[in-house]
């Protein structure tokens, strides 16, 4: 008979395959993390210095520096926490909030990706209107939006996982608490919650809502002269399509794409916003003598 004792904590044990790394695994983590955090600070920053820059593209882009910068840190400390030898051990309740704020960051970032891609769509086939469209009002709703819908699908898929009885074993074979293995471990009939339909009806609205420009020319010129955002959508969409929609599950490949998910593509967004853009690599430099030249005033 399965015991029926309540689960009270959780035991991550890390990246599979990956026994004695700890040490090379810790620095790498850890210099990746500090990257995207200081990448995206200093987007945050020249966005901000910089008045040339206070337009509705960089205002959402400053909203997904924010969110790059917390996105990584759902995982990352507690994940460079054991990696340093401490304990793996996770609470019943830091687990839910890892997975809530994990789906609800990353939600919000696909939202954010469809709301710039429509601004994009509208400063190319209606620049004339462009600021009648795009106006304060328009910018604050939709960037609140964002929050608001991802919000609501991270509750959703938290709801659906932990709704479940987990009574043993409490051993996740991952390094953060997601929804494919936290099924694993629930002590109930999983079958309708099963990962792809759950994370199909999670994205399928993002992947439609961009799919809704009505004139296939906006379309085509929209996304021919936003390489850079395509690039970044690319970035982020593709961990979910191998990690979620994949047949066959694999552990170690899973959590690999995660952590390029997590780390490098929080870090790398910073890069592909700003080397393709003089206003915003004008502001960078700006920024950078400030902070150069701060010991000396």
């Amino acid at each position: 008979m399965r015991n029926c004792s309540v689960v009270t904590e959780f035991v991550l044990l890390g990246i599979p395959n990956t026994e004695g790394l700890e040490t090379m695994l810790f620095i790498l983590f850890l210099s990746l993390y500090i990257f995207t955090l200081m990448g995206n600070l200093l987007i945050l920053l020249a966005i901000i210095s910089s008045t040339r820059l206070h337009t509705p593209m960089y205002f959402f882009l400053c909203k997904l520096s924010i969110f790059d910068i917390f996105f990584p840190s759902v995982s990352s400390p507690k994940m460079l926490f054991y990696l340093s030898g401490n304990s793996r051990a996770i609470s019943y309740a830091g687990c839910v909030s890892q997975l809530f704020f994990y789906h609800f960051l990353g939600c919000t970032e696909c939202f954010l990706y469809t709301v710039m891609a429509y601004d994009r769509f509208v400063a190319i086939c209606y620049p004339l209107r462009y600021t009648i469209i795009m106006s304060h009002r328009v910018c604050a709703i939709l960037a609140a939006g964002t929050s608001f819908f991802g919000c609501i699908q991270a509750t959703f898929l938290t709801t659906l996982t932990f709704q479940l009885p987990y009574c043993g074993p409490n051993e996740v074979y991952y390094y953060f608490c997601d929804i494919p293995v936290m099924l694993k471990l629930a002590c109930a009939d999983t079958s309708a919650l099963d990962c792809f339909l759950i994370i199909l009806t999670s994205y399928s609205c993002i992947v439609c809502s961009i799919l809704q420009i009505h004139s296939a020319e906006g379309r085509r010129r929209a996304f021919s002269t936003c390489s850079a955002h395509l690039t970044a959508i690319l970035l982020s969409f593709m961990p979910v399509v191998l990690i979620y929609l994949q047949p066959t599950p694999n552990p170690w490949l899973n959590a690999t794409v995660q952590v390029l998910n997590n780390l490098v593509t929080p870090m790398l967004n910073p890069l592909i916003y700003s080397l393709r853009n003089k206003e915003v690599k004008y502001s960078l430099r700006k920024v950078l003598q400030q902070v150069t030249f701060l010991p000396e005033k």
